[in-house]
């Protein structure tokens, strides 16, 4: 918890004037109950009018003076908590950003959304019940406490008895709802991530007949949810009758005592029921504490999630931050990858290869064997686990991701595209690009023909996640915005899957033209894609088992030949 107090000391003004403000309230609400004994004693008893009509015109300067504590208080406290919820936010969601996809997939997409959303709203929440409640309560209590022995100091022996009898109750109380809430959020991220998936893939899960199926799953998660809140709430109300009870008593056991003293005329009425007022606020005080302590419990789990996630350092680390040109050299030494620790087999196995700057690489391979991890270790979307891999002739991890990542575009075979316009989402990577610039990426990915014929061109809104395009149009899209980078490495990730043949014809004269001079991977299924290709790896279960061009290939490497002749090869191929 100690961590997450920087983020309130740039706003350690309005942090300040809050509880000077609560200060001020807390004041008059001490006097109150001694204007109204006054008004009972010297007022009402004595028949004096114009006591009672002074002492109420005091009672309401009071009750002014308190709301403006009150209202000045609220004020400062919603500003400071409010502030220290941004200011939290944007810490973390910019941590999250420098994560690694290894991170990610630890702590789970569904996890992150609720530990930057529900999780900070509560720690904002608590933040500003402290500046205020528990500033209030305390104040309220001991000020309380010590107008009870101001009044009375035997009948302050109840007080005594009651306030800690309260109090070890509250202690278990609180004890035991710590575990349940930290359950609780677990079973929020749970449902969060069962909602996440469900909404992505409603097309899939209406496609397969799968509502119900969903629906049971979803249901199972709110349940749990449900289950679990209901357990710590039920333990949470238990406060309210044991406050009921534990006041009922004490405040019978002070008419007793002080109704007695009164009949003797040693005790006056107004003093009595200032008494019984103070008593009230001393256990309201006590339990207000108390339960706000619940929330703070609650709030711990959540501090705690919010600080795995500020601790947690990203597996990519920059080591130095050389920032220079990348002509396009990749070579890869014994390289070697998993994708966690404890993974049986390696994803990649024991990877060479030499790749001149400028040529065009093919990758092929049945689904599984390793070809995109491949490709997402050279813009370093993950580090390898073994070996070494060299951007012209130079340690990858050498390089800032600054200047890797901007000269290296990758086009993935699950496109993703962001809610904004076609333009904005062409030129993501580029946001300085010229219009010129940005129709030129378009033609040459065959995107500037559909895009022209919508009613708003390259200002047409896309839904989240280009919902409102077809699966080629968005590729084409992605192309493009890759294009428009003009990368010295560029990373085609089976990029062409939702695209017509005559449509990728036209893509692979455009790229040929467009990425002279330029390295270019392309991961593919089509063999009619890597055909020209300089050098082509055929890939099985994580190693490379055979590479070389084309005519290399077709003689020597019979899992080629095979790929070739199920697509292309009607006709008998001739070899050596």
């Amino acid at each position: 918890m100690k961590k997450l107090l920087k983020y309130i000391r740039p706003h350690w003004v309005a942090a300040i004037l809050a509880p000077l403000f609560m200060i001020l309230e807390v004041s008059m609400d001490l006097l109150q109950p001694l204007f109204m004994a006054t008004i009972i004693d010297d007022g009402i008893m004595a028949g004096s009018q114009s006591h009672i009509l002074q002492t109420g015109l005091y009672m309401i300067g009071a009750a002014i003076i308190g709301l403006i504590g009150g209202v000045g208080c609220t004020i400062f406290a919603s500003y400071a908590s409010m502030r220290f919820g941004q200011d939290l936010r944007e810490d973390v969601f910019h941590h999250v950003q420098k994560f690694s996809f290894r991170n990610i997939d630890q702590l789970e997409t569904g996890s992150l959304i609720t530990r930057l959303t529900n999780d900070i709203v509560q720690l904002q929440n608590v933040v500003q019940m402290l500046l205020r409640v528990l500033v209030r309560s305390p104040l309220l209590m001991i000020g309380s406490i010590v107008m009870t022995i101001f009044i009375s100091p035997k009948l302050a022996i109840i007080v005594a008895i009651s306030v800690p009898i309260l109090f070890i109750v509250m202690f278990f109380i609180i004890r035991g709802t710590l575990p349940l809430f930290t359950k609780v959020q677990s079973r929020l991220d749970r449902l969060n991530t069962v909602l996440q998936e469900n909404l992505s893939g409603m097309r899939i899960s209406k496609a397969f007949v799968r509502r119900q199926y969903e629906k049971d799953r979803f249901g199972q998660a709110n349940d749990d949810l449900t289950t679990q809140s209901v357990k710590a709430q039920r333990l949470v109300s238990i406060n309210g009758p044991i406050l009921s009870m534990i006041l009922n008593v004490s405040v019978i056991a002070v008419l007793l005592l002080g109704g007695k003293d009164v009949i003797n005329d040693s005790f006056e009425v107004g003093s009595l029921v200032a008494f019984i007022n103070y008593v009230t606020q001393v256990l309201f005080a006590v339990s207000s504490v108390a339960m706000h302590l619940v929330r703070v419990s609650s709030a711990k789990v959540s501090a705690d999630r919010v600080l795995e996630v500020l601790n947690t350092e990203s597996d990519l680390i920059e080591h130095t931050k050389l920032d220079r040109k990348i002509f396009g050299q990749v070579e890869y030494h014994n390289v070697s990858f998993r994708y966690r620790a404890d993974q049986v087999s390696d994803t990649l196995r024991n990877i060479n290869f030499k790749v001149e700057a400028g040529h065009k690489i093919a990758i092929i391979g049945a689904t599984g064997s390793g070809k995109s991890t491949l490709l997402q270790l050279i813009p370093r979307l993950y580090d390898v686990s073994e070996g070494q891999i060299l951007i012209d002739g130079i340690d990858l991890k050498q390089y800032s991701f600054a200047a890797l990542r901007s000269q290296t575009a990758m086009v993935l075979q699950e496109t993703i595209l962001f809610s904004g316009s076609i333009r904005e989402n062409i030129c993501y990577g580029r946001p300085d690009a010229s219009k010129q610039e940005i129709i030129a990426a378009a033609i040459a990915a065959q995107a500037d023909e559909f895009i022209v014929a919508m009613k708003d061109g390259y200002d047409t809104v896309i839904g989240q996640r280009g919902i409102n395009l077809s699966g080629g149009q968005k590729q084409r899209i992605s192309i493009a915005r890759a294009l428009l980078m003009k990368p010295a490495i560029l990373l085609l990730d089976d990029s062409t899957s939702a695209i017509d043949t005559r449509t990728e014809g036209y893509i692979q004269v455009a790229l040929r033209k467009l990425m002279q001079g330029r390295t270019t991977f392309i991961v593919a299924q089509k063999i009619s894609s890597v055909i020209d290709a300089d050098q082509i790896f055929v890939m099985e279960h994580g190693e490379i088992i055979a590479q070389g061009n084309h005519e290399q290939l077709i003689v020597h490497s019979p899992q080629y030949r095979e790929i070739y002749q199920s697509q292309l090869g009607q006709e008998e191929v001739s070899y050596e």
